[in-house]
This record gives C-alpha cells, sequence and structure tokens, in this order.
C-alpha cells in the first residue's frame, strides 16, 4: 500500500486509457527496494544501489528481489526479454554498496540467518531448464558457495518458498501430479533439513507455518481435490495430519496467504472470483464474493499484519486494488476514477454442453452497445493443459479490440485447472480429446446463440494451447476463418519421443510416454497436429516463434509449417481454379524466450493479420493501440 501511495497522484492525473506496469519491489524495515530506470534503487532517495548496465545485457530488467533479514545484503535475480536465463545478484548494503557476488542461471533464492547472526542465500541452479540443484551460500568474510541438495530424478523440479513468518526455507520437488517437501529450520540452517512426507504418487502438497503448526494444502484424500489440513511442526508426517477446511466442489485454489490470526484464500469456484478469511483463533470463515468483471488475482508482497492487499483484473481493464482490513472485517477497494469499460463493455459467464455432456465454462466480454452481435468478429482464447488457468490479466491489445467492437470468448476447457484438479485429470494423457471437444462445444455454442459466425470467427492460443487448435485446424477447419500461434506445441509425438529435449521427462505426466506406451503412442496419433494434416481447406494461420526457444523448440514449428504447405497445395490442385489457398505466415523472431507478451511488434502484426484475414477496416484500431504501446 506503501508503493501504491507513492504513485497514486500520477495515476489519478493521467489519463485513463494510459497504464504502467509496476516492476519487482519489495518493502523490508523502512525501506522499498525497486528498479528504476537501469538501476536496483533503495528508497528513501532513490539511493543507487546497482547499476544493471553493468552485466552487459540487453535491456535487463528485475524478476524479483530478496533482502536479507538484517539487511547487510539485498538479492535481485535479472533476466532480459528475450531469453528464459537469469543472473542473481548480491549487493553489500553499506555506506558505498558494493557487488558481493553474481550468480548464473538462479531459479528461486532466499536469504536465511544462522546462530552466528550470519546471513546464508539459499537458491536453485537452473541448467537447460531443468531445476534439480539447491545451493547455500554466505559472503563476506566467511565466503563459501556449497551445493546442498540434489534431486536425481529428472521429471522433478525443485523451487525454494519461505514460509510467510519466514520460520522455514521449504525445498519443494514437484512434477506435474506429485510433490515432496523438506524443511530448513530458519533458525539453524545448517541442520540437515527435515522431511515432511515422501513423495507419494498423485499426491501434491504446499506448506506454510504460525505458531508452531504447519498449515498444508493438499489433494490427498477423497474428492482429490485441494483441502487445508494442519499439523504440529514437531510430528509433520502425513498421519498426522488433521483436516482443517474444505473446498467447494468445482472450486480452483488460485493461493493462498497466512498471517498471524488469518488464513486467506484466494478461489475461484464456478468461474467467478472469491476469497475465504479464515479465522485462526475460532476456524471462522468468511467467504467474499468478488466483482463479476474481475478474471484474475494479482498477489501483494505484504508484511503487514493487519491487511491483506490484492488485485483484480481482466483482459481489459488495469489492475484494480483491493484491501481486507482484519481488525474491520471489510474489504475496501481503490478509489478514485472509474475505468469507463465498466460502462462501454459487458461480460458474460455462460457454458457449452460437450458431446459427454460436461458442461464447459466460457467468458466473453463486448461492447454494451453492440447491435447484432453475430455480425460482429470473434477472437477465441484456449489453453487447455498442464492444470493451469488461461490467461486472463489485462492486455491492452484486447481492450482495443473490444473498443473497436470484437467480441472475446475465453473458453476454460479440460485439461485447465479452472475447475480445479478434476478438471485437469479429465484432459491430460489419455483424455486429451475431451479438451477438443470442449472447445469446438464452445465454438459452436457461441455461433448458436447469436455470437459472431465462421467467416468472422479466429482462435488464439499460445504453447500447450497450439495442440488443441492445430488439431481442431485438422478436424473442423469450418468453424474458423483465421488463427493466431504463439510459440505454439504443434508436434507431440515426435517431441515427446526425444528425450533429449530439456522438458520431455518433465512432460510425460502431462502427454504420455509414446516411448514405452503403445498406448499413450497411438492415442497422441489421434490428435497431435503435425500428424493429422490432410489435404483439405484450412483456416490462414499467423505463427509467431522464437529463434532459440528451448521449451518448444522451433525445428517443430518449420516441420509444421512446410507439411501444412504442402497439404494446402495438394488441396488447391485437386480442387482446381478458382480455389483461394489461406495465408500461412510463419514470423520467427529473435531471442530465446518462450513467449513475449510486450512484443509491441508482434502485438502489431497479429492484429493487422486477423483484420485482413476478416476483412475488417483497421483504419482506427492501430490509432486506439497508440494509446496503450508506447511505439
Amino acid at each position: 500500500m506503501d508503493a501504491f501511495e507513492k504513485v497514486r497522484p500520477k495515476l489519478e492525473t493521467q489519463p485513463q486509457e494510459e497504464y504502467e506496469i509496476i516492476n519487482a519491489e519489495v518493502k523490508h524495515g523502512g525501506f522499498v527496494y525497486y528498479q528504476e530506470g537501469c538501476c536496483l534503487v533503495r528508497s528513501k532517495d532513490e539511493e543507487v544501489l546497482f547499476n544493471l548496465e553493468e552485466l552487459k545485457l540487453d535491456q535487463p530488467f528485475i524478476d524479483s528481489i530478496r533482502v536479507a533479514p538484517d539487511e547487510k545484503y539485498v538479492a535481485a535475480k535479472i533476466r532480459t526479454e528475450d531469453s528464459e536465463a537469469s543472473t542473481c545478484i548480491v549487493v553489500k548494503l553499506s555506506d558505498q554498496p558494493l557487488l558481493e557476488a553474481s550468480f548464473p542461471n538462479v531459479s528461486s533464492f532466499e536469504w536465511v540467518k544462522d546462530e552466528e547472526e550470519e546471513d546464508v542465500l539459499f537458491y536453485t541452479f537452473q541448467r537447460n531448464l531443468r531445476c534439480h540443484d539447491v545451493y547455500r551460500a554466505t559472503f563476506g568474510d566467511n565466503k563459501r558457495n556449497e551445493r546442498f541438495y540434489t534431486e536425481k530424478d529428472p521429471s522433478y523440479f525443485v523451487f525454494l518458498y519461505l514460509t510467510k513468518d519466514s520460520r522455514f526455507l521449504t525445498i519443494n520437488i514437484m512434477n506435474k501430479t506429485t510433490s515432496e517437501v523438506w524443511l530448513i529450520d530458519g533458525l539453524s540452517p545448517w541442520d540437515p533439513p527435515v522431511l515432511i512426507q515422501k513423495r507419494i504418487h498423485g499426491v501434491l502438497y504446499y506448506v506454510e507455518h504460525r505458531d508452531d503448526e504447519l498449515y498444508i494444502l493438499t489433494n490427498v484424500g477423497e474428492p482429490t481435490e485441494f483441502k487445508l489440513m494442519r499439523t504440529a511442526a514437531d510430528t509433520p508426517a502425513i498421519m498426522n495430519w488433521d483436516l482443517f477446511f474444505t473446498m467447494k466442489r468445482n472450486t480452483k485454489v488460485v493461493d493462498m496467504d497466512m498471517f498471524k490470526d488469518h488464513c486467506v484464500l484466494f478461489l475461484k469456484h464456478s468461474n467467478l472470483l472469491y476469497v475465504n478469511v479464515i479465522g485462526l483463533a475460532d476456524d471462522s470463515v468468511r467467504s467474499l464474493k468478488l466483482p463479476p468483471w474481475a478474471c484474475g488475482f494479482i498477489m501483494d508482497t505484504n508484511s503487514d499484519p493487519k491487511n491483506c492487499p490484492f488485485q483484480l483484473c481482466s483482459p481489459i481493464r488495469p489492475p484494480k486494488y483491493y484491501t481486507y482490513k482484519f481488525a474491520e472485517g471489510k474489504l475496501f477497494e481503490e478509489t478514485g476514477h472509474e475505468d469507463p469499460i465498466t460502462k462501454t463493455s459487458r461480460v458474460l459467464r455462460l457454458e457449452a454442453k460437450s458431446k459427454d455432456g460436461k458442461l464447459v465454462p466460457m467468458t466473453i466480454f463486448h461492447k454494451t452497445d453492440s447491435e447484432d452481435l453475430q455480425k460482429k468478429p470473434l477472437l477465441v482464447h484456449v489453453y487447455g493443459a498442464y492444470g493451469m488457468d488461461l490467461k486472463m490479466n489485462f492486455r491492452p491489445e484486447r481492450r482495443v479490440l473490444v473498443d473497436d467492437g470484437w467480441i472475446l470468448a475465453y473458453c476454460h476447457v479440460r485439461g485447465g485447472g479452472e475447475l480445479g484438479l478434476q478438471w485437469h485429470a479429465d484432459g491430460r494423457l489419455t483424455k486429451k480429446l475431451h479438451g477438443l471437444a470442449d472447445l469446438e462445444a464452445c465454438i459452436k455454442t457461441l455461433h448458436g446463440q447469436g455470437f459472431s459466425q465462421p467467416s468472422l470467427t479466429a482462435l488464439t492460443a499460445f504453447s500447450a494451447g497450439g495442440v488443441l487448435v492445430g488439431a481442431l485446424c485438422n478436424f473442423n477447419p469450418d468453424l474458423l476463418r483465421a488463427v493466431t500461434l504463439e510459440a505454439p506445441f504443434l508436434d507431440v509425438l515426435n517431441t515427446m519421443m526425444d528425450t533429449t529435449l530439456p522438458l520431455t521427462l518433465e512432460e510425460l505426466e502431462e502427454w504420455g510416454n509414446p516411448s514405452s506406451d503403445e498406448k499413450h503412442k497411438n492415442y497422441i496419433k489421434r490428435y497431435c497436429p503435425y500428424q493429422n494434416i490432410k489435404p483439405q481447406h484450412y483456416p490462414a494461420i499467423h505463427i509467431t516463434a522464437y529463434e532459440n526457444d528451448e521449451r518448444v523448440p522451433l525445428k517443430g514449428i518449420v516441420n509444421y509449417t512446410e507439411k501444412l504447405k504442402e497439404a494446402i497445395a495438394e488441396h488447391a490442385k485437386n480442387t482446381g481454379e478458382g480455389y483461394q489457398s489461406p495465408n500461412i505466415i510463419l514470423d520467427i523472431q529473435p531471442g530465446g524466450n518462450h513467449v513475449i507478451e510486450d512484443s509491441h511488434k508482434k502485438i502489431t502484426a497479429q492484429i493487422k493479420f486477423l483484420y485482413e484475414e476478416l476483412g475488417l477496416d483497421n483504419t482506427s484500431v492501430f490509432e486506439n493501440l497508440k494509446k496503450y504501446l508506447k511505439f
């Protein structure tokens, strides 16, 4: 809240269509640490602690900041827009701040203080997108850096989390369906770690701490959805876990925050957002339904025990601050200028019935004064993998499209996580085709209820969302006029059979193992976009790929594009004169990042493609876009 008050005058006086992305910052003691220009600075006088230009990186930015308990050191993870590689710097805080150390390829990192009042930095080392090693380092006169833990199973990923009260550092070892957590005593970090519960296939759990008790968010037991359990910190094994709080059916746990006397759960239930405030003294529960326009949470780093601040956002509305005050037992929203989009647009929540009768939620946005929606362009979004929600954070280009008359539809198909863990389970491995059936049902329902028509419908996805989009283009291309894909996963079979790729072993729980399981292999062949290309009519397709993308290798995207063009050419030859072949565009961007959200060049190219393929006038859309993007 202090950080917000610092920029409030600027926010209240600037035009509403402008917005600012706040970089990583953290409050510790009486200071706020944040990025200003190309420097890591510390308030109150914007003291420069480190100039990022010393790293000789192209447009570096600070991804996250951690301050040592006694503020003797500050560590910051630094990245660039065109790479997933990161560098962790450690700066000694003194009259003349000094760069103490620099570690490459750091994923997560946290500080603790040992019995000798010495600051210890724990960090994980990432190599080829795999994170298996934990290190600990000290600085000053007693400088050392040693490997502390190595995970032997290549299908698991390791990350660090410091409990809210800083009492324990947790080592979290996870794959897509199973986890294991070790505790490092924040008062004795050199002691051997304590295992909470050995990994059990299919059991996920996360740990917080308060007053010598562990609060465990886990899916153990029936139903296999997340529930909150607790146990004494000195008896952490699973047989001692007591059920504390259960979620309603069709609920996704987005996050959990722990306070002195309260536990706050951030939830998505039946496609609407809620906050549950649990009183730990009396086990009371207060459930707050949040505004219907809200589609996502943005969590704030917070050290104030009296308040729980967070932000709400939607694809067409910039984030808005809210604070739950425990003493008053009320939720307060940021006051000031109300975004006009709340009056000029509508948000609808509908359901489509899939082939097997499952009801699939959709979130739809359009202008309130739109007439004859059947003649308006429609942009459909989908993901449906890894139990992850479809991204619904604010994107200025989506706001511009709605202002220009577009309908936006977000289809929360199986394989994603919007309705909980079972929703994911029903769309992975040999149930992947459920997600395709859901997507097809969503688009048909939209058309059937008067939202646009096939000739004005476009479909967009990134990364693993490309699997469902590519499959729909093969099996029912007449539902669409155009498609935009970014870093799409299109060759599932060949990728999952190549164990030399960085993520193949980690992804076996999602897609299956076609190398050793014939059932998995045959099932993947049924839906894999690359494997099912055939001579037929296809929608126009624009693909953005990244030259050095380690997650989705460029080779697979190029092979898909070439095979698709060959099939279209064969279809055109068989059809004869007069057939208009669709445009297939592969736009290869430099860099090694997986997805670059804020690339103005990419955004402009995709919007230009959509307007041209749907035969729309783009005169005003680019003028409006300039209000949001700094060209």
